[in-house]
């Protein structure tokens, strides 16, 4: 399958195959040789139970000091309706961390007690597993508004608007401010890329390659602060306390994150136009795993799609106007009980994800209904049904990511690791410019096997903020080299939950891409994201830039 997948590629013209493209090639005929993600969960699984019964066996530990929650008072609450327990006074809106140190061993999986989990936690592990929830929520929303054409019609309006060179940008664009929505980026900005490519006839899985750079690869860029930035800089502070230092706020590196969305729009889109599209040749629509959903969509009479437009356009407004009354009035629901915030750990940045669903089905139920597609309820329950029946797939490979993540984090295998190597690093003895790249490349493997923000964070920051600021480097500083470590690979590793959904997202428009495939599609990408990110913290601190408004890049 793989060989077949490269040998159909589009030849250079001039018959000869650069040193990149054979290499791509090498990585995609590799990683197609990787099994049905599936069974390679599977493996890994197996994989993890073994090794961790090894480790224990060989009293394998590392003590470390770690950001923890702090615990905070709850009250069981007993709701007849919903026959189950609740817990008042809990919240992840306000998370606040303490340093403690903590003896971490790794704990073998063949032990009574790993046995226990491995029997007892398997229907626990895939409920609480948000990525799923995630899904289910943000699809219903995108297959209302698909089922309906309004996607299309988006589509055919942005192609009409926009020229053709700058649509590749505007995707990369949206997909670095979808940071502020959860995940929805994944599963709503990615496929749109693709139909909106292949719209204008250009090569679909380009398009995904530009939303999935944007979303994934720039993650921790942004032109506004994230709720995941507030959990973050909430644990630097915490470090920062170790060393008896003043607090950051959450804008500490804004001017550095701000330039990094608008450098790293750019590169992507350089290397998508450049790289991605050239290598993938032209399309073929018989490449396609699904035809009805690769196809461009069929033309609607343009009368009956503008007023399509202006219903959900009207029904939009609508949204965000209950969204507005319950967010802007003092004492607003979706504002901070306590400090009447509306940007960080909030009811408003909490609802994003669903917020974001009703601006797609609320309008696609309002198009369908202008155009004749949903004549009764029973049409739109129908479409997000039939979003929902495509998901089978998808549904069981979540299952099994969950469990293996769910038998890693119990083993603690990733934080013996992650710890390790900080503390290598850490007492390397090395200057400060040299020790922020190692640093920076450390984030970088790590990230192959903890894609999670946070959980690294917790690791480091406690070891390499006190570090930094003993030579002269400021905490905003350290927390600006991990933004740079963080995202990029997050495109190439299979750990990432969502790294399967793009694969299958893919094959609807190229039935043989496999994980390989994707790999070397987003493998420039991450690269050079990678060096121009980096090359662009080394010039800043250089320079001497403020990475904030009152937050120098250096002390002193």
């Amino acid at each position: 399958m793989a060989a077949e997948a490269v040998a159909n590629k589009k030849p250079p013209a001039d018959g000869q195959s650069s040193l990149m493209d054979k290499l791509l090639d090498a990585v995609e005929r590799i990683g197609n040789k990787v099994p049905h993600p599936v069974l390679m969960f599977s493996y890994l699984i197996v994989g993890v139970i073994l090794l961790s019964a090894i480790l224990a066996l060989l009293n394998v530990s590392v003590t470390e000091e770690i950001a923890v929650p702090v615990p905070v008072s709850a009250t069981p609450d007993f709701y007849e309706d919903l026959a189950q327990y609740t817990l008042s006074g809990t919240s992840n809106q306000d998370i606040h961390f303490e340093i403690q140190e903590q003896t971490i061993p790794v704990k073998s999986l063949l032990s009574i007690d790993g046995i226990r989990f491995l029997f007892t936690s398997f229907v626990v592990n895939f409920q609480g597993f948000g990525a799923l929830a995630v899904t289910l929520i943000a699809m219903m929303g995108a297959g209302a508004a698909e089922v309906a054409g309004l996607m299309a019609a988006l589509i055919r309006k942005l192609v009409k608007v926009a020229p053709r060179s700058l649509i590749v940008y505007l995707i990369v664009l949206v997909g670095v401010l979808s940071s502020v929505a959860s995940d929805a980026g994944y599963l709503i900005l990615i496929p749109l890329g693709a139909a909106a490519f292949l719209a204008v006839g250009r090569h679909p899985v380009a398009g995904l390659a530009a939303g999935f750079g944007g979303v994934a690869a720039a993650f921790m860029a942004n032109l506004v602060p994230t709720p995941t930035d507030a959990m973050l800089f909430e644990i630097t502070n915490e470090a920062i306390g170790l060393v008896g230092g003043t607090s950051i706020s959450i804008t500490a590196d804004y001017f550095f994150q701000a330039a990094s969305a608008i450098l790293l729009t750019v590169v992507i889109g350089f290397v998508i136009v450049h790289v991605v599209e050239p290598r993938l040749g032209k399309y073929d629509p018989a490449d396609a795993g699904e035809p009805e959903q690769a196809a461009a969509a069929d033309e609607v009479d343009p009368e009956l799609e503008a007023r399509g437009l202006r219903r959900a356009g009207l029904a939009f407004l609508v949204v965000i106007g209950v969204v507005l009354l319950a967010t802007l009035p003092p004492g607003a629901p979706l504002r901070d009980p306590e400090t009447g915030a509306i940007i960080g750990q909030t009811p408003f940045m909490s609802s994003m994800l669903f917020i974001v669903m009703l601006c797609f089905f609320v309008p696609g139920v309002a198009y369908g209904s202008a155009i004749g597609k949903y004549n009764s309820a029973n049409d739109v329950i129908a479409a997000v049904v039939k979003t929902f029946a495509g998901l089978g797939g998808l549904i069981f490979m979540l299952l099994m990511i969950s469990q293996f993540i769910a038998y890693f984090n119990y083993s603690n295998i990733p934080s013996v690791i992650a710890t390790a190597l900080a503390d290598w690093l850490g007492h390397a003895g090395i200057p400060a410019i040299p020790l922020l790249i190692g640093f920076i490349l450390v984030i970088v493997v790590l990230d192959f096997i903890i894609p999670g923000t946070l959980a690294k964070w917790a690791i480091f920051a406690p070891i390499f903020v006190p570090l930094f600021i003993r030579l002269g480097v400021p905490a905003q500083t350290v927390f600006a080299a991990y933004r740079v470590g963080d995202s990029p690979v997050n495109t190439l590793t299979p750990l990432m939950v969502y790294f399967p959904v793009i694969v299958i997202f893919a094959q609807r428009y190229q039935k043989k891409s496999g994980v390989g495939s994707l790999v070397a599609l987003m493998l420039p990408i991450a690269a050079v994201v990678l060096v121009a990110w980096l090359a662009m913290f080394i010039l800043w601190f250089i320079l001497g830039i403020p990475l904030g408004p009152g937050y120098p890049v250096r002390i002193g």
